[in-house]
């Protein structure tokens, strides 16, 4: 679809990412891309090594170009894009495979939302890093990831519904 905006939501797990982009495809009547490395990782075993993450990025890809091609709806909200990916091969391995770094620089996107950390960590089989102080590093990576490229982005904070709105602000003013 040629006007269609995507919309990703981006930052450390158990920031409500998933949450917003379920809660943002509802208000817009449309829906919205799930994360693959969830469905990859309960399927074939919370282990992982620096190959799966590749697998798991061709598949996020993959997954992401079957909704944009099915999609009549002008928005498209996306759990998740490659700068998750490079964050994680980098953070858990010190490297990243170039196939990840070729689809930041060649995906587009309308707008990021970056999810803080002020929500509580809930418990999840998946979920690797319950520690405040490794949730906030990582939210400073995010955010110096987007400080430092030239697509529009806002931080998301607060309640449940204050998240949602600082993002419906945000999605509104991209019309």
């Amino acid at each position: 679809m040629k006007n269609l905006k995507k919309i990703v939501a981006i930052g450390p797990e158990s920031t409500g990412k998933s949450s917003l982009c379920r809660q943002l495809a509802k208000h817009y009547n449309t829906s919205w891309c799930p994360e693959y490395a969830r469905e990859y990782l309960l399927e074939n075993g919370k282990q992982y090594s620096y190959d799966s993450l590749l697998t798991i990025a061709q598949g996020q890809v993959e997954l992401e170009e079957e909704y944009i091609q099915k999609k009549n709806n002008p928005l498209l909200f996306i759990d998740t894009d490659m700068y998750v990916m490079k964050v994680w091969c980098e953070f858990v391995f010190g490297k990243c495979h170039r196939y990840i770094l070729d689809q930041i620089v060649t995906r587009h996107y309308d707008l990021y939302l970056l999810c803080n950390t002020d929500l509580p960590w809930i418990k999840d089989e998946l979920r690797e890093y319950p520690d405040i102080k490794t949730r906030e590093k990582l939210f400073l990576i995010y955010k110096d990831i987007l400080i430092n490229q030239s697509v529009p982005w806002v931080e998301i904070s607060g309640s449940d519904e204050e998240r949602l709105q600082q993002a419906i602000d945000a999605v509104n003013r991209l019309s």
